[in-house]
């Protein structure tokens, strides 16, 4: 196994970087750079480094009382910076991303994780990468690679989830400029935290619903006596 894929996957699912304590400066120099910013802050905030809401807050940043086509540019930027990223995340985990997961998880624990991408497939990818932190996303895309989902079936989850999140925080800008943008800076953790526990209400929902109408069938499958 290259140790190169090893090391990148542990980076990649470390916290913390330099440019998540570089604050205002770093926001200002992406924002200097327009739509090349905000793609190269995509890209590295979906593979190998941690910008916690730095997309999201930019886009409202670059969008809030500007035009539709403005929001429409920035969104798409972000959105082909996060796919790029992902993908990169996802080719690394395709290649020597199992043993980082040994490291951190029991074998048992990983088989599950495995079954379940079996099982529902696009949406392990599609859900966390609508959801806003605190939903974690890269272990997602690192696992889909390890599992050798199929790279179309990825890449459209990423996709349509990606441009789902940001085009919402995009219309919002332009709808409602300013307001919206300090709601947002100071409140996205907890819109994070409502939608995470949103998804985990409906997953149990569906899991009960699935659970329920399989003991009927198996009810209904049984002879009379």
């Amino acid at each position: 196994m290259n140790p190169l894929y090893v090391y990148l996957s542990s980076v990649a699912l470390s916290t913390g970087h330099w440019l998540d304590r570089a604050g205002s400066s770093a926001k200002a120099l992406v924002m200097s750079l327009g739509g090349l910013g905000v793609l190269l802050l995509a890209v590295a905030d979906s593979s190998f480094l941690s910008v916690p809401e730095g997309n999201d807050i930019l886009i409202i940043l670059l969008s809030a009382g500007g035009t539709w086509g403005r929001m429409a540019y920035f969104v798409g930027m972000t959105v082909a910076g996060s796919v790029i990223g992902c993908l990169i995340l996802y080719t690394v985990g395709r290649k020597g991303g199992q043993p980082i997961l040994r490291r951190r998880f029991a074998e048992a624990k990983i088989e599950r994780a495995r079954r379940m991408y079996r099982k529902w497939g696009i949406l392990t990818i599609l859900i966390p990468s609508i959801i806003p932190p605190p939903m974690p996303f890269k272990i997602f895309v690192l696992c889909a690679g390890v599992f050798h989902m199929r790279l179309a079936s990825f890449l459209a989850a990423v996709l349509i989830g990606r441009t789902v999140r940001y085009s919402t925080w995009g219309i919002l800008a332009v709808l409602y400029g300013a307001p919206i943008q300090v709601f947002v800076e100071n409140n996205l953790v907890l819109i994070g935290r409502w939608l995470f526990a949103l998804f985990l209400l409906a997953a149990a929902a569906v899991a009960a619903y699935y659970l329920i109408v399989r003991r009927r069938q198996r009810g209904a499958g049984r002879p009379q006596g």
